[in-house]
């Protein structure tokens, strides 16, 4: 069963313009994100923009890309342009701005697809630690049932646990851990296409969470288990934690031969 990762990048990040290109490690950030899916078991890595420049810099690194139209009003569309025309079964969206991306989690959310052919859609998730996430909107909370399934997605502290102490330090509770949602998809071709061409939800405009509209479609969601850190990249701030990050990797994880890094030579505050 073929997977294609297709990562979405664009100039016009709010919070960090251009930040595909900005360099980390000597390198811009799209080739790092290319550069650490190739090491997982997919067939194809692709990266979508609009952009020229973008474009222009994956092929001098050896990258494939797309040129996809400039109108799209989030990643996940932008990569079903580009998946309209694979040949393919299953299609992962990898942020381009996931530079320490780990290619086990990517393995991950692909293998629940591979073993159930009914299965439209998988992500992942991780255990949250503090309060301070929990009630943190930007950090987006996902409850799952007892088969791993998505029940929901929000920004709200979910799941509520009714108690004097629900707001204290030891929160979440540790009988019933909350979770959060790590933003890696892979999608049945098929459902990724008809999951675009469905009109946005009430649910999914109120949360700001576009996921909310396979679960309003009937679709079941998987929510596998992230195993390995990642930082995403949404201000220049966090430039150095990538690094930071990128160079323990880099002391401890060998590439296979088949899949080397690539020479020099050779997406959140992003959704697009």
């Amino acid at each position: 069963m073929s997977a294609t990762v297709i990562i979405p990048a664009r100039m016009a990040a709010s919070r960090f313009p251009g930040k595909p290109l900005a360099t980390i490690l000597g390198k811009p950030m799209i080739e790092w994100v290319v550069q650490r899916c190739r090491l997982a078991a997919v067939d194809q890595v692709i990266v979508a923009t609009d952009s020229p420049q973008i474009a222009d810099a994956v092929r001098a690194f050896g990258g494939d890309v797309v040129l996809t139209r400039a109108d799209h009003e989030n990643g996940t569309s932008r990569i079903a342009e580009v998946a309209a025309g694979l040949r393919c079964d299953i299609v992962v969206n990898v942020q381009g701005d996931e530079p320490a991306i780990h290619p086990d989690d990517i393995n991950a959310v692909i293998a629940p697809l591979r073993d159930d052919p009914h299965l439209p859609m998988a992500t992942l998730a991780e255990q949250l630690q503090t309060a301070d996430d929990i009630f943190n909107p930007n950090i987006v909370k996902v409850v799952r049932a007892a088969n791993r399934h998505a029940l929901y997605f929000s920004r709200a502290p979910i799941p509520y646990h009714k108690h004097d102490g629900m707001t204290a330090p030891t929160f979440p509770h540790p009988e019933t851990p909350a979770y959060r949602h790590v933003g890696i998809y892979a999608y049945r071709q098929a459902f990724l296409l008809e999951y675009v061409a469905h009109p946005p939800c009430d649910l999914e405009r109120i949360e700001g969470l576009e996921q909310l509209r396979a679960l309003h479609m009937g679709g079941s969601i998987y929510v596998g288990d992230a195993t390995h850190s990642s930082v995403g990249v949404d201000t220049p701030a966090d430039v150095p934690r990538a690094e930071t990050l990128l160079k323990t990797i880099l002391g401890t994880t060998t590439p296979s031969p088949s899949n080397q890094p690539m020479t020099d030579d050779g997406l959140t505050d992003d959704p697009k």
